[in-house]
């Protein structure tokens, strides 16, 4: 009994803490970790409010949870469920449902289209440094290291050389520059 709750302890401290993925492309792209692809079964996600795994309809899931279940698809690579869940959201200007629109997009190949999804949710937030990265990267996958170069100055206008956001950008760069 006591082992059982000693368990239950644990998932409940640091469930959250394995649910958070990476917020980069590079860490972010990997293998998930949240609640929908850790303990859902594939067709459904996470819904925070009742706590359990659900099938997705329009106007059933809030939309905090639609994110989540989306990012943590994304991040796992299920970039096509992830489109799926994240077009639920009633908000359709929130730019976090904008941004992972955009990354899933761009990872199927669609980069324009990520493209759109990225200025959009920058629209809405001009201070996104993680759509502004991955906007950057985009512009990598087009050949575009100007405009790269322009999204990481803006990162660093906002967050400063140190965080996260600017760090994957300015590798990614690199990476970009030795390739060609």
């Amino acid at each position: 009994m006591q082992r059982l709750t000693l368990a239950l302890a644990w998932m409940l401290l640091a469930g959250p803490l394995l649910a958070t993925p990476a917020l980069s492309a590079g860490g972010g792209g990997g293998g998930g970790g949240g609640q929908t692809t850790s303990q859902c079964k594939r067709g459904q996600v996470w819904d925070a409010k009742r706590q359990k795994c659900v099938t997705p309809k329009r106007g059933e899931i809030d939309d905090d949870s639609l994110y989540e279940a989306g990012r943590d698809l994304a991040n796992a690579g299920r970039y096509g469920e992830a489109i799926v869940v994240l077009s639920l959201a009633a908000d359709k200007s929130d730019p976090r449902i904008l941004n992972y629109l955009g990354y899933s997009h761009r990872k199927q190949g669609r980069v324009q289209v990520g493209l759109g999804y990225y200025e959009e949710a920058l629209r809405a937030n001009p201070d996104y440094t993680l759509a502004r990265e991955y906007l950057g990267e985009a512009h990598l996958q087009l050949g575009d290291v100007n405009s790269a170069r322009e999204q990481l100055r803006e990162i660093e206008k906002r967050c400063g050389r140190g965080c996260a956001e600017y760090t994957e950008l300015s590798e990614q760069i690199l990476q970009f520059q030795r390739r060609g």
